[in-house]
């Protein structure tokens, strides 16, 4: 699974759960370290456990975050989720989650250094500078995400046409479909492999960090576009 680095950049890959989108930036050639609260055993490249907002304020304090060209985050999303906000709240489900990006921005600000923050479509804080859709890479997942783009840019691909449903059952309604579900359980949810293979992610078989996980697709477009937008910055 190897892949030697071919730029000499290194990405700092915070909330980083399986490596989704670490192996997105690795297959760019980047080199990457993740962080995580969690311990991810299968994370396949350089993996720090520690709280990912302190880490990086740890790497501030002690200029050890010059090391990095590019810092990718995806914080925990349920306090700004579809769900979180939408049915689940209206029906007094769930628990109340805290909002970590206003205080990540602002230590992103605090780096000088060019950033990207993932989310889910939804009501988290974010930009909506960015948008991917499985279809746009020819998986077999929709999986929408929504990109804060810091002090770099790229130029939105159009959104392509869905050719059907995601299997499983909606509003009481079961649908077959090119597309699986990769979040949940049960109505015709993903199983574990379906899951692996729709998003192009083998090197974990762990239910949670493949219904967290973000195509690798999505971010070897995004580092690719970083690429071009550095070049081009630096000529």
């Amino acid at each position: 699974m190897t892949i030697a680095p071919r730029n000499g950049l290194r990405v700092l890959d915070l909330f980083c759960c399986s490596g989704g989108a670490a192996m997105g930036y690795h297959h760019a050639g980047f080199t990457v370290d993740g962080v995580d609260i969690t311990d991810r055993p299968r994370y396949p490249f350089t993996f720090h456990r520690a709280d990912a907002l302190e880490h990086l304020d740890r790497l501030i304090t002690t200029g050890e975050i010059e090391r990095y060209a590019l810092i990718h985050n995806s914080p925990p999303c349920q306090a700004g989720c579809t769900l979180t906000v939408g049915t689940n709240q209206s029906r007094g489900w769930g628990a109340e989650h805290v909002q970590l990006i206003p205080e990540l921005r602002t230590l992103l600000d605090a780096t000088g250094l060019p950033y990207v923050i993932e989310q889910p479509n939804g009501k988290a804080p974010v930009r909506r500078d960015l948008r991917l859709c499985g279809e746009y890479f020819g998986l077999g997942v929709l999986r929408h995400r929504t990109f804060e783009l810091g002090r770099w840019c790229t130029v939105q691909p159009p959104h392509p046409t869905h050719r059907g449903y995601v299997r499983g059952m909606r509003h009481g309604v079961y649908r077959e479909g090119p597309y699986v579900a990769a979040y949940g359980a049960g109505g015709g949810k993903a199983t574990v492999s379906e899951m692996r293979t729709a998003m192009g992610i083998e090197w974990t078989d762990v239910r949670e960090e493949l219904t967290e996980a973000i195509p690798p697709a999505f971010t070897r477009w995004i580092g690719t576009a970083f690429l071009t937008c550095r070049q081009e910055v630096l000529l």
